[in-house]
């Protein structure tokens, strides 16, 4: 049986502390997967990106997920070539915005790449696909999954049990906190 694998293709290695949330997801939640670090350019190396790549191409279970900034031409590189699914996870996002968006997500037909934004949400994403091919891998996304929904009931049976003046006062707070905080930045801006 071989181990699941999740194969992390950095840009540039300003971009590990990003990608390192997908392993720590995996850590934090005993997912039994192995991630593994590889800084490569669609770019300034193609040939190394190609290479490593091939090095992959007759592995079992593994799925990439790409981090790479800016253009992320990574992403559809790594998906045109190689068999395996694609998750790109950019870690500009929130600078780029839609553009990011486009230029990860708009890729031609036969070229798939799952764009997700949070590297929890990647690692997921790679868990459940590998689950497929593992049940001691689909039990433990399925304890955790479990472990979700037992959650909101907690949350929902917490809330039930407040008295409702600890709920109003509790509004009441938020609101009087939204309101304070307007007045001291007024204040500062004058």
């Amino acid at each position: 049986m071989h181990t699941p694998q999740i194969i992390i293709l950095i840009g540039s290695a300003s971009d590990l502390p990003f990608a390192h949330r997908i392993e720590d997801f995996m850590k934090e939640n005993r997912l039994p997967i192995k991630c593994e670090y590889r800084i490569d350019s669609a770019h300034r190396n193609p040939e190394k990106l190609l290479q490593d790549l091939k090095n992959y191409e007759n592995s079992e279970d593994i799925v990439f997920i790409t981090v790479a900034g800016v253009s992320d031409a990574l992403s559809g590189v790594v998906a045109g070539y190689t068999s395996k699914p694609v998750i790109a996870c950019p870690p500009d996002i929130k600078e780029h915005k839609w553009a990011k968006f486009f230029s990860s997500a708009f890729m031609p037909k036969g070229v798939p790449v799952a764009f997700v934004v949070e590297p929890e949400n990647a690692a997921l994403a790679a868990a459940r696909i590998l689950a497929l091919s593992s049940n001691s891998l689909a039990k433990a996304v399925g304890k955790l999954r479990d472990a979700s929904k037992e959650a909101v009931i907690k949350a929902d049976r917490e809330l039930k049990e407040k008295k409702k003046f600890e709920l109003e006062r509790e509004h009441l707070e938020r609101i009087e906190h939204e309101l304070h905080g307007q007045h001291d930045e007024t204040e500062t801006e004058e």
